[in-house]
This record gives structure tokens, sequence and C-alpha cells, in this order.
């Protein structure tokens, strides 16, 4: 099912959680509409965080008045199921019955691997909300590329430094097999040091039952235990390790993508005090964020997670290039060196693309804490790194 968002739709587009209108339809101006192309996961147990990346942008395109860079866009909004080649198929079908020259959306890795070089050897611009893997960050990178989110080691390598940092001795790691958990867990062990990792585990991806890997766990005793389980797949392993009573003595550390504020009131007080690392967080007291924050609250009554944020800036990104070339795409090497100047204030605070045209930025370190009525929110705790620069850029071989 193809979600068309345009100016004229925006507004029930915004309360239904998939409002439909024609493709190319759009406001009595004459004016054709920019068409975007989002191919997200919006179902599964993992289908929040598409959402959330989809609510973003939406928001974004809201606040300009159904427009973005000054004129009208058309967002075609797909549901990838998590599947590679169901993602596939949704893009070139963007791309060939809708003349899409823009995409973005990609939550999933896997996903973004099946999807990503197909649709730039195809001529078009794509700018990522989340999925980064070290294969379009190196040698694999392409000047028509961008994130505007992370390269999927950078929050995990913050956590190596913080366990690092914190003297951790023994700490035991576990993520999903497959690219992004494997990038995970290669980010942490680049920044650990001075300790030991007395357990490494690769689970399924969409995992619910993690009895065999507490169990591991017990048995190892660390000192510590980090954890990449995005969506369900967190909530499900920190309800089991805090009813398995490891919590007592083993202190959970994680990213901010196992820790975003739908997923710690999922699971509830067997998530606080986890300690996790992200490159944005809700409490940031700046004029933008709070901004941001108030808006997104008010438009979806629900306080705005890591991916709301990163489509948010997505769209921004999308939009201060648009308006960069006028809205023009016959030259998409002007559009992408546009989208490189990043000319837009991002809640986050300060970033710019790498040479790799992946950010550079803080990450900051988040605690869960519970609030008198008993929901959970991050705090910020202070910043692991300063404009960190992930680890491939340097094998890119773009300027």
């Amino acid at each position: 099912m193809t979600m068309s968002v345009t100016r004229a739709a925006l507004a029930a587009a915004l309360s239904l959680p998939l409002a439909l209108a024609a493709p190319g339809v759009h406001a009595a101006d004459d004016v054709e509409p920019v068409r975007i192309g989002m191919v997200t996961t919006l179902s599964t147990k993992a289908g929040y965080l598409g959402a959330d990346v989809r609510d973003g942008f939406m928001l974004a395109i809201k606040q300009n008045g159904g427009m973005l860079g000054g004129g009208p866009v058309d967002l075609l909004v797909e549901d990838d199921d998590r599947d590679p080649g169901k993602g596939r198929e949704i893009a070139e079908r963007f791309i060939q019955r809708d003349g899409v020259k823009i995409m973005t959306g990609i939550i999933f890795s896997n996903v973004g691997l099946a999807v990503i070089p197909k649709v730039l050897n195809d001529g078009v611009v794509y700018v990522s909300p989340n999925s980064g893997p070290s294969q379009l960050a190196g040698a694999g990178c392409h000047p028509h590329h961008f994130n505007v989110a992370w390269q999927n080691d950078n929050l995990h390598e913050a956590m190596g430094q913080y366990a690092t940092d914190a003297g951790l001795g023994k700490v035991y790691i576990l993520a999903p097999n497959y690219p992004g958990g494997k990038d995970g867990l290669a980010g942490f062990k680049r920044y650990y040091s001075g300790g030991e990792i007395v357990g490494e585990v690769y689970t399924t991806l969409g995992q619910s039952d993690y009895a065999a890997e507490i169990a591991a766990i017990r048995d190892a005793a660390p000192d510590a235990v980090f954890f990449f389980l995005p969506g369900g797949m967190g909530i499900n392993f920190m309800k089991q390790f805090h009813q398995s009573g490891l919590g007592e003595t083993v202190q959970l550390i994680g990213s901010g993508f196992s820790a975003d504020h739908k997923l710690l009131n999922a699971t509830g007080a067997a998530a606080e005090g986890m300690l996790n690392s992200a490159q944005w967080s809700p409490d940031l007291d700046t004029p933008t964020n709070t901004a941001f924050v108030e808006a997104y609250m008010a438009e979806y009554e629900a306080v705005p997670t890591i991916y709301s944020q990163q489509g948010y800036d997505a769209a921004l990104a999308i939009g201060a290039a648009l308006e960069a070339v006028g809205g023009d795409l016959s030259d998409l090497d002007a559009f992408a060196a546009a989208l490189k100047e990043a000319n837009f204030v991002s809640p986050r605070g300060d970033f710019r693309f790498g040479t790799n045209n992946f950010p550079v930025q803080d990450i900051y370190l988040r605690k869960a804490v519970m609030d008198e009525d008993g929901t959970l929110h991050n705090e910020v705790q202070g910043v692991i790194f300063e404009d960190h620069v992930d680890a491939y850029a340097a094998e890119c071989p773009m300027e």
C-alpha cells in the first residue's frame, strides 16, 4: 500500500497511520511537486521505528506549509515489512512508475544493502534517516548517498569508550545476526580497552526468547552487558534480564537504538538505570530542540524518539538542498552538492557531513530515569565523543 502525502492530503495523513491520496495529486497551483519515495518498516514488532521516521519527516513538511525548500512535495510511503526483497521491489516501482529521484526511510541495514546501491545506480539520491552500514561508508561510499543519523558503529563505539572510561573489567556483548548487529559489536570492541569481552553472541533477527543468552550471561558473571536489540527485541530482552535478577549485579549498557522513549516505557521498571548513547536527546537544552520537541508532542501527543528526530532532519536536509537548486532536479550532482552543505539547523546541534557523507557529530551519554508517575525518560549525563568521525571515512575515495 502506498501513502502519498501532499499539501492537500497532509492534515489527514498526519492524523491517520496510513492516510491515502493518489500519487501525483497536489494543491491547486500548477507547480509540479517533487516526489520523494520513502521505503520504511511500518509492520513487524519494529514497525514503530519506521512510523517515527515517517512522522518526523511529515512534521517538517507541515511546518513548511506542505512544502520543502519552498516548493510542493509528494511523499510516497510504503512498508518494506523488514524484507530486503520487498524493499527493493518498492524502490524499483517508485523509480519506474513514479519517477522518484529522491529516496529515504530505510531502517534496517539488510534492507538498505539490498536497496540503496541499486537505486544509486538507477540515478536516485538517497538520504538515509537511519540505516548506515559500514559497506556504504568506506570504499562503497557514493556522492549521491547521504546519512543524517550515523554510521552504524557510532553509538556503539561511544559505549565502548564509556565502558573503558568507567573501568568495566568484564563485558558480555550481544546483537542480532545481521549487518547492523555486526557493525554494532565491531564498533563497541573498537573503543573498549583495558578489560575483557567474556561473551559475544549474535541472536536471530526478531528473536523474542533470550533464556539461553541470559543463562550464558549468568555463567560468564560480567560487570556489564552491552546489547544492541532494537524495537521489540530490546523490550523482551530487558524484561527477561530483569526477571532473572541479574540486573541487581550487572549493569545494562546499550545504544540509543535500544533505549528510545517508547521502548523504555514499553519495558517499564526493567529499563530503569540503563545507560545508553545517542547523538540527540529530547532534553537537550537548545531553542531549536525545544521547539522541535514541543511541535512533535503537539502534533502526535508523544515524545519524539531518535527515529523521529532523524526523519525530521532528513526532511530538513532535503528541503535545504531543494531550496538551493530551486526545486530543479535535472542536475542531481548539483542537488547532491547542496545536500553536502547541510544548510539547516538540526535539533541535535552542530553537525556536518564528512568526506563519506556520514555525520560528524557529538555523541551523548544518557541514563533511563523514572519519573514520579512511573514513566521513564532519558537524561543526558555528558558528552562521550565530540565531532566524532566514523571509522570508515578514511577508506572513502571522495573528498
